[in-house]
């Protein structure tokens, strides 16, 4: 009876060890293929840094579809009249690539911006968004230079005049000060 018992529980012990084996390791940059479509951005959100009032910032999102089934863009929402989107209108099929172009006019903005574009498609994950930010500032000040607390041309130590000088950044002011 012993024996028996020792060989049931071998065998079961081997069972779960072979089926241990055959299960690989995934990769941990292996992707899965998701049953259905799929969009998978190469950014999500476009940092165009500072403009002055009145630019056009184009900028084109990529996209692949990392699914299974044709992936379709239904629409794009967007955040503000400002910001124009087109995009790749054909199914994308499986593995094949898309694009998003985002269009924002700078004109009437002021201060820091983030348009959101939001990508309706039939993506089995749902509703996707992605961004523009920056800064628009205004035409005039955004030619001269940003005004900054300077180092006394004598020393190399700031004054106290120069210290708390005031720094206006769009439309909050801020004070300077340094310790001596």
């Amino acid at each position: 009876m012993k024996k028996a018992l020792i060989l049931a529980l071998s065998f079961s012990l081997a069972g779960v060890a072979a089926q241990a084996q055959s299960s690989a390791v995934k990769p941990a940059n292996a992707q899965e293929k998701v049953a259905g479509p799929q969009i998978q951005f190469d950014e999500l959100k476009y940092d165009f840094g500072a403009i002055k009032q009145g630019d056009v910032v184009d900028h084109t999102f990529k996209f692949k579809n990392v699914g299974t089934q044709p992936l379709v863009i239904s629409n794009i929402g967007v955040s503000c009249g400002c910001t124009t989107p087109d995009w790749t209108k054909d199914p994308i099929m499986p593995g094949k690539t898309g694009s998003i172009s985002a269009k924002f006019n700078s004109a009437g903005k002021m201060g820091m911006q983030n348009k959101v574009l939001t990508v309706e498609s039939n993506s089995a994950a749902g509703n996707a968004m992605v961004s523009l930010v920056g800064e628009v500032k205004d035409a005039a000040s955004a030619s001269a230079a940003p005004t900054t607390p300077t180092e006394s041309k004598t020393n190399g130590v700031m004054d106290e005049k120069d210290a708390k000088q005031k720094m206006k950044m769009g439309d909050s002011k801020m004070k300077a000060k340094r310790k001596s």
